[in-house]
């Protein structure tokens, strides 16, 4: 699945097993978003005859940043990273940003791009904003579910989902694993009855029967069927009645990690 938003392409290249690295084109110019495989990005510039002009970084781990000093040799391109001190960001004499930054990028000027600080998954991790409606989200949200707590505590992680929770519905959301038919069966044992989470669970089947991804994903239907955003719809649940939506959170996330 791609995506097109006015004059730019949004492409999903697989790598490892389930990882997307996200090429953001126009055409002529492209921003990649946590590569960790050059290679990949690399075949994927050669392809399509495209300039790398950014590297953009949602956190520290290997799988997302592996393949940017070997990309930034190349290009002669910047790499944007969370403003904390891992050394994989000294080594790329990254551009350090944080919450409430913005970004301009010389060839594509008609895309903002605001920053959004969400810890959680480690606590450097970050998204990139680009255009109010396409959100970068590497290991926070995921489809039908969110990412596990290395560094950060469950009430990191559930504030990062409320904040992205307040975007507009319509924004698309571009995740960094393809996880979204395993979280849709873990959170059908949370809410067996939701209609909406039945329908999402074939359409999912469909698309991975056909070797697709099922990303990007919205912000509407995450509110709809990942239980990690409908903690409060949750607590109205016989189980969970009158438990505060926080603890569910920390509950559901606990019992992910073994599901």
């Amino acid at each position: 699945m791609q995506e097109t938003s006015a004059s730019i392409e949004i492409v999903p290249l697989p790598a490892f097993s389930d990882n997307y690295l996200w090429l953001i084109h126009d055409g002529k110019h492209a921003l990649i978003v946590d590569p960790g495989d050059a290679e990949v990005v690399e075949s994927a510039l050669k392809t399509r005859n495209l300039q790398l002009d950014a590297i953009l970084l949602t956190h520290h781990h290997a799988d997302h940043t592996d393949g940017a000093a070997s990309l930034q040799q190349h290009w002669q391109c910047p790499v944007y990273a969370p403003d904390s001190d891992q050394k994989a960001y000294e080594a790329l004499q990254a551009r350090r940003v944080k919450a409430g930054d913005h970004i301009e990028f010389e060839h594509f000027r008609a895309l903002s791009c605001e920053i959004l600080g969400l810890p959680g998954h480690t606590l450097d991790h970050i998204a990139y904003y680009i255009g109010h409606r396409h959100l970068f989200s590497g290991d926070v949200l995921f489809g039908a579910g969110c990412g596990r707590l290395f560094e950060g505590t469950p009430s990191q992680m559930y504030a990062s989902l409320q904040t992205i929770a307040t975007l507009p519905e319509e924004t698309l959301i571009y995740p960094a694993h393809e996880y979204t038919a395993h979280n849709i069966a873990f959170a059908r044992t949370i809410e067996p009855g939701n209609a909406q989470l039945k329908q999402r669970a074939h359409d999912a089947a469909s698309l991975r029967a056909q070797h697709l991804p099922t990303l990007p994903t919205d912000l509407r239907l995450e509110l709809a069927t990942n239980p990690f955003l409908r903690c409060e719809e949750i607590s109205r649940h016989p189980e969970f009645k009158g438990r505060h939506a926080i603890d569910i959170f920390t509950e559901l996330r606990s019992r992910r990690n073994d599901f």
